[in-house]
This record gives structure tokens, C-alpha cells and sequence, in this order.
């Protein structure tokens, strides 16, 4: 099984030139081994929870037992002092008292902390064959001005991960730079340029982050700068938390607090303007506000009755949130008020996505599990849901709209995927929306679509689904698009391009194949005129 949950794309210029590998030293160490205690001490109150509730049922037949044992065998203490045998499973510290440490268990990572370790091979003096491609594999590496990174949630062999491909717009070319191996099934991810709990860099630094929502109710932030990574640079949640307050708090752990979720996370988004910020939705029914600086939760908001499934930030007003819910509504809050009553529309169905409107910020769009778009006027809140009263709807698919998109550049650009498989783009004038195009891209059941975020390569989308991969479609050459569009912006096509274009990873590349006929880094394009609807 292979499936692409959610993605997001990283704008140009924050990518680090090149990434760096993971430095495992001392300080790394030290946390690692907290992070993995904290683990195991989850586990082993999970098993003596388990082996409590067990406990009273087994007694008496392990009573019992040990009666019937003691009568049939009859241990000669004589031996056993002999040769010393009932000692003979434990640990020989007091034997080397000479050479401490020596008798003492091995533990989760073993002796590591005494290994010796460098960060390239060149200083490490029992490796006197250097390897003569570092500097190939360095420029592989390398990500350059004109890249764009593309961020992927995905399941594969029911294994989840994190892929972070690298669009090379200008060769047509798309490859995973890397991947970040992930606890549980990822639902949401959100590209931060904040640093968080990065040693020698300054809080409010520009950086090159990643937050990840999955089924377990913790959410990770991972740096995307730095490869092969072995734990998050930090964890929100009950996971984050140090071991004795996890010990109190480990008997609350299924009911809704204000200080962690306790279901799965649904969507997040970062504040762009407070960029320390970040917003959660959970399956708790809450959503909460992380302060990034801390990694605490600054505040939770219980404005929905049922899971809430997706958020957006006002994009010039920006303590006003978004936010979307099974129960059917949509509320637009004031963070700052969280005791006041905040406008709420009702919609007919079970809310999918939200966003506002980046080229008129009174404006903000909800999709819907049963395939309807709904266009709003923040400004005209409804009295109460029954009474909303929508600028427009948009019967769009005839299965649940999973995801849409607005172009931050281009404005009436829209794109709606669905679980009906198809992808369709859409023109939005002061009539209303009107389709420009509709394809099946062969990725499956469509979870993923977004558009890039600078105006260099506006036109490209991405989009991915059930099949787990992952297609970049160049809207500018389609001819539909060009005609719907042109009066708005300057629509680049490149020098011959005339045909309609998408780039994809090949799939036989991913999985280890030596075809050569897909070029060195497994990607194609794919033109082809035969598989759209234009209007």
C-alpha cells in the first residue's frame, strides 16, 4: 500500500544551499536517550496498567502453579552454594570494581556515548581511504536558488514517512532530496520558517522547519536542512513533556485538557505574521495554540462539537482563525477573545477544507464531503448556522471535494480535487466560478493539491493521492488556461512548449530500479493532449 496524505510546498530561497548531515554528539545524545526514556516509560506503565487489570484473575492460578512447582522439584541448596549458582545471572559489578561502568547493563543505545564519531570522514584518522566521491555526492546534495521544495506526507508498506522532494522547474525534473521517518499515518503537514529548539540559532532566525499532525496525538517538528535525522527537534504535546509530569497526567490522557491534544491532529497552520504561532485541529474537538518558542501550548479553543478537520490564518488580520469541523460549521475567531461569541456558519455536510481568499481578504471558501464548494462574506455572518446565506455554491465533484486550492498569484485560479479521482481547474469571476479544465492525473483518490508559491512558477500544481505519487502539472501549457488567465497575468510558456505537461517520479526509480531511460534522478514528463475535458 502506498498513499500520499498531504502536502506543501517550501518557497525558494529558505532551503539551506547544503543540507547537513545529522551530527550525533554528546549533546544529541543526552536528548536522544531522554526522548527515549520517556518512551519506555510510556510502555512500561501501558504493560503494568495492563498487568494490573490482569492481576487479580491470575493470582490465585499462579499461586497455584508455583505450590505445585515447589513439590516436584526439589533444588539441592547444597549445589547451589557449591558452585555459587544462584548468582549466576547477575551482573559482575561487584567482580570489577577495577574497571568501572564495566557490569552495569547495556540500556536502550549500549556503550555509544564512548564511541568516537566525526562529522566527515576526513577527520576520523582509522579511515585512510577517503572516499573519492564526497564532492559528487556533496553537489547532489545541493539545492539551488531556483528549486523548489515540495513536502510530502506519505504511507508506503505501512511505513510513514516524510518526503522532501526538489522541483527543478527549468530541466522538468522532480526527486526525493531525502525522507524523515515518521511515528504513526501522517494527516497534515506545514512548512514553518521559524527554528525551533535549534542549538546556536537565534529564536526569530529564518529557518527551514516542518510541523507534522498524525494519527497519535503529538505533533513533530523536524529541521528540513538537516538529513538523516534520528528524533524530531521537538515534540507538542504530552510527548514533549518531561517524565514526571507525563506520570501525572498519564491517567487524563483520554480526556480534552488545554494543555495537549488526545486524539489524532487534523490540520495545522502557522501565523505568518506572528510567526512563533502555530494552530492545531484535532479529532479532540479542540484546537490549540502552540507558542513555538516554548513548545507549550499557549491557549485551547473549544468552539466545535465535533472533530475539527481544517484552519486557516486571516492573511492581514492575524489573530482571526479559521476553522472548519465534522459538526458541520465554520467559525471565524479572534485568538485574542477567546471567551467571545464568534461568527459561525452552518454549511449542509461535513466541512473538508477552508481557506481565505488571498486576493480579498473579506472572502474565505469551505469544501464539503459531498463535493460542494461554498463561497462566503466574512463580513455577513448568518445570526445563527440555519440562516447562512453563501455568495455562491459550486456543486464541483459529485464525491467529497478532499482538497482545493486558491493561486496566491493569480487571481480566480482555483483547483478542486476529489475522491471521484479527477482534478478540475476553475475560473472565478464576479458571475461565479465557471470550469477551465478537468483531468485524471492517475494518481488515485486526489488528497493533495496545491499550487506553487512564487510568482516565477505560479502556473505549477501539484497534486497526489491514493496511489502514493506524487505529479507536478505545468497549467501553463494548457491552452484553457492560457485564454482564461492571460488578461490577468503574464502567463510564461516556454520556448516550444506547446503541449500540455506533467512531471512525476518514476515509480520504478523509487523502488530501486536501474532503468536509465528516465534520466539520473527517475524523473519524466509527460505531455499529452488526450486526457482533458477544456471547457
Amino acid at each position: 500500500m502506498s498513499m500520499i496524505t498531504s502536502a506543501t510546498w517550501v518557497p525558494r530561497g529558505f532551503a539551506a544551499p547544503f543540507p547537513q548531515k545529522y551530527a550525533f554528539d554528546e549533546a544529541e545524545f543526552e536528548r536522544i536517550a531522554e526522548l527515549a526514556k520517556l518512551q519506555l516509560d510510556d510502555a512500561e506503565d501501558d504493560l503494568k496498567e495492563a498487568q494490573d487489570a490482569e492481576g487479580a484473575k491470575a493470582a490465585g492460578a499462579s499461586e497455584e502453579k508455583e505450590n505445585k512447582t515447589k513439590e516436584e522439584i526439589d533444588i539441592n541448596d547444597d549445589d547451589l552454594k557449591e558452585y555459587n549458582l544462584e548468582h549466576y545471572d547477575d551482573d559482575d559489578e561487584e567482580e570489577d570494581e577495577d574497571r568501572p561502568g564495566q557490569g552495569e547493563s547495556m540500556g536502550m543505545f549500549g556503550n555509544a556515548k564512548s564511541l568516537a564519531y566525526y562529522e566527515s570522514n576526513k577527520d576520523d584518522p582509522y579511515i585512510t581511504l577517503q572516499d573519492d566521491d564526497e564532492d559528487e555526492d556533496r553537489d547532489d546534495m545541493q539545492i539551488l536558488a531556483t528549486d523548489n521544495l515540495l513536502l510530502a506526507a506519505k504511507i508506503e508498506d505501512e511505513l510513514a514517512h516524510l518526503e522532501v522532494y526538489v522541483y527543478e522547474d527549468a530541466a522538468d525534473n522532480l526527486y526525493v532530496h531525502h525522507d524523515i521517518m515518521l511515528p504513526a499515518i501522517p494527516l497534515c503537514v506545514e512548512w514553518l520558517d521559524i527554528p525551533v529548539q535549534k542549538q546556536g540559532v537565534e529564536k526569530d532566525a529564518t529557518a527551514n522547519f516542518v510541523a507534522v499532525g498524525t494519527m497519535d496525538p503529538d505533533i513533530e517538528v523536524w529541521d528540513l536542512d538537516t538529513i538523516d535525522c534520528m528524533y524530531p527537534n521537538a515534540i507538542l504535546g504530552q510527548g514533549g513533556e518531561g517524565a514526571e509530569e507525563k506520570k501525572k497526567k498519564k491517567k487524563k490522557k483520554a480526556k480534552a485538557n488545554d494543555e495537549y491534544h488526545v486524539d489524532a491532529v487534523l490540520s495545522l497552520a502557522a501565523n505568518r505574521k506572528h510567526r512563533n504561532l502555530l494552530a492545531s485541529a484535532s479529532a479532540d474537538k479542540t484546537v490549540k495554540l502552540w507558542d513555538l518558542h516554548t513548545t507549550k501550548c499557549a491557549k485551547s479553543y473549544t468552539y466545535h462539537t465535533d472533530k475539527v478537520c481544517s484552519l486557516a490564518w486571516h492573511t492581514t488580520e492575524p489573530t482571526v482563525l479559521l476553522s472548519g469541523s465534522y459538526d458541520r460549521t465554520v467559525v471565524a475567531a479572534d485568538m485574542r477573545a477567546p471567551d467571545a461569541k464568534a461568527p459561525r456558519w452552518g454549511v449542509e455536510s461535513d466541512v473538508e477544507n477552508v481557506r481565505w481568499n488571498p486576493h480579498d481578504q473579506n472572502y474565505f471558501y469551505v469544501s464539503t464531503e459531498n463535493g460542494i464548494i461554498h463561497y462566503h462574506d466574512v463580513r455577513n455572518a448568518p445570526s445563527n448556522p440555519a440562516a447562512t446565506k453563501a455568495v455562491w455554491t459550486l456543486q464541483a465533484h459529485d464525491e467529497s471535494v478532499s482538497s482545493f486550492d486558491i493561486n496566491p498569484v493569480v487571481p480566480g485560479f482555483m483547483v478542486t480535487g476529489s475522491t471521484d479521482k479527477t482534478v478540475k481547474l476553475w475560473n472565478i469571476q464576479a458571475s461565479g466560478p465557471s470550469m477551465v479544465v478537468s483531468r485524471n492525473l492517475d494518481v488515485g483518490k486526489i488528497f493533495a493539491t496545491n499550487f506553487a508559491p512564487d510568482p516565477e512558477v505560479a502556473f505549477r500544481l501539484s497534486v497526489a493521492g491514493s496511489k502514493g505519487t506524487m505529479h507536478i502539472w505545468d497549467t501553463s501549457t494548457n491552452a484553457a488556461v492560457r485564454h482564461a488567465f492571460s488578461e490577468r497575468v503574464a502567463v510564461p510558456v516556454k520556448e516550444g512548449a506547446v503541449e500540455d505537461r506533467t512531471v512525476g517520479v518514476d515509480s520504478d526509480d523509487s523502488e530501486g530500479s536501474d532503468d536509465e531511460e528516465e534520466g539520473d534522478n527517475g524523473a519524466k514528463a509527460d505531455r499529452s493532449d488526450d486526457s482533458m475535458d477544456e471547457d
